[in-house]
């Protein structure tokens, strides 16, 4: 709101200062000094008056401060054009941006919403793994989210599986056990079953495999991959199933050479094992036997960046496809092809 006295002030002062008849009629200096001090005041009041309309354009007391000061200047340096010049402007720049400047972004009130009491059915939508190592939710709903790990995979279940078995509840840390001891013996059930299959097939067909002892031994191979995959063997246990998937890889291949998918495996399980040499052959025949790069070259890449090769790093992630390539890859290519 304009406040009417400082208002009618300014305007008596202003008036004051140049109706004098003395001023008119002077030369001397103190004529001068009054005319400039009446001038001042009129000038200052004036800014006071329209500060309120100049405080919706300002986002700071500071800013505000200056705008008042620039007005009063204006008002002083100009007179009489100073004058109206700072009321049009102030009127034009209230109405420009006083009506959206001052409205602040709304306040809203956080749902009512306690991730740890929601109904079974629900889908968490908080990580599960970060779920899990709330010791702050309760044990029953821990134990549940444990049990739903039953039916995940065993590359995404085992991590968490492992990790549980460090919570403070003993509940949790058996329940954790239980299913990670249920994983790894439905593994060693199946390989042992392969083992017995490809023992008869031998004992049919002879050291030289046939049909039968090929399958079973790529059968073999792809278990003891998935324990390696899985993380379900770990420290020497994961060293013997590396050699044991690598060892039957070895024998499909003496009898399928041309098997890709064979030959990318037995590159990663070399890698694996740090031979890294022949690792590399067996990346670059997997590509010759028709495998996409996009399969092959990230397995490359990171062998060669292990040798600091970067420059051939750099050139091989280069001949990628970014449209072929997994999501998780792309921000790899995009590094990769920055310069």
């Amino acid at each position: 709101m304009i406040n009417f006295k400082l208002a009618l002030s300014a305007l008596v002062a202003e008036t004051a200062s140049w109706s004098s008849l003395w001023l008119l009629r002077s030369h001397s200096d103190a004529a001068l000094l009054g005319y400039l001090a009446a001038h001042a005041l009129a000038s200052g009041l004036l800014a006071l008056c329209l500060a309120p309309f100049l405080g919706a354009s300002a986002g700071s007391r500071r800013q505000r401060l200056a705008l008042v000061a620039l007005m009063a200047l204006i008002s002083y340096a100009v007179p009489v054009a100073g004058f109206i010049g700072s009321v049009i402007a102030t009127i034009a720049l209230s109405r420009q941006r006083g009506a959206h400047a001052g409205k602040k972004f709304p306040m809203l009130s956080l749902p009512d919403f306690d991730p740890h009491q929601q109904s079974g059915s629900g889908r968490r939508q908080a990580g599960l793994q970060s779920f899990l190592m709330n010791q702050a939710v309760p044990v029953a709903s821990r134990m549940r989210a444990l049990a739903a790990l039953s039916h995940v995979s065993g590359r995404t279940a085992s991590p968490m599986l492992r990790a549980a078995l460090g919570d403070s509840s003993d509940d949790v840390r058996l329940l954790a056990y239980s299913l990670l001891d249920g994983k790894e013996r439905q593994l060693s059930q199946a390989i042992h079953e392969e083992r017995q299959k490809l023992e008869r097939a031998q004992a049919l067909e002879g050291d030289q495999l046939g049909p039968q002892g090929v399958q079973a031994a790529w059968a073999l191979s792809d278990l003891y991959w998935e324990l390696i995959y899985q993380e379900a063997a770990q420290g020497d246990v994961r060293d013997h199933a590396t050699a044991q998937s690598l060892h039957f890889c070895r024998l499909v291949l003496a009898r399928r050479p041309d098997s890709a998918l064979l030959v990318l495996r037995q590159g990663r399980l070399l890698h694996m094992q740090g031979q890294d040499d022949e690792a590399l052959t067996c990346y670059e025949r997997a590509l010759a036997l028709g495998l996409p790069p996009a399969r092959v070259v990230p397995y490359q890449a990171e062998l060669l960046f292990g040798q600091r090769r970067f420059g051939e790093v750099q050139e091989r992630m280069r001949s990628l496809d970014m449209q072929q390539a997994l999501p998780r890859l792309r921000p790899s290519i995009q590094y990769w092809s920055a310069s």
